[in-house]
């Protein structure tokens, strides 16, 4: 993949306008594939406090749902914001619905699994795997689903240089 940082990929908000994605630069970022209906759903508390703590600070969270894991993401890209703010109180950004594995993985996801690996290889192992990319958009860090966001703080403060 010829992509060299994140700032040069490509994805849509929940209705299909792509994301202004040249708003990123600069900024420390934490992608996550979602589910509304996973066992680690409870995730979502976790991440919202960190993008409520950081964000003012330069932490953009990113959530793309993904509905490959157990069909835990059956909501439409419509209803899963709604859900997502009415049952775990999100308000960081959720986008588009895609797939992290397969033929039809995302160019997100292909271009983070090609800089990273994984226990399992570069394979998405399950919802919530995460991804922390410094503000070069180059450097990356992932973490497994079961990796709490809390976990994850230290690390978001090393590239905030607090």
């Amino acid at each position: 993949m010829s992509i060299s940082n994140f700032y040069e990929l490509t994805f849509n908000l929940p209705n299909g306008t792509p994301y202004p994605v040249e708003d990123l630069k600069g900024k420390t970022i934490l992608v996550v594939n979602t589910a509304t209906k996973c066992g680690l759903t409870p995730q979502f508390g976790g991440l919202e406090l960190l993008h409520a703590k950081y964000n003012p600070e330069g932490l953009v969270i990113l959530g793309f749902p993904c509905n490959q894991f157990g069909g835990q993401e059956p909501e439409t890209n419509e209803t899963m914001v709604e859900t997502c703010e009415i049952n775990h109180g999100v308000t960081f950004q959720l986008l588009e619905k895609i797939e992290v594995n397969g033929k039809n993985t995302h160019p997100v996801f292909k271009w983070l699994k090609s800089k990273t690996g994984g226990f399992f290889g570069s394979r998405i192992k399950w919802n919530f795997t995460k991804f922390l990319i410094a503000a070069d958009g180059k450097t990356i860090k992932r973490y497994a689903p079961v990796t709490k966001p809390e976990k994850i703080e230290a690390d978001i403060l090393k590239l905030l240089k607090k």
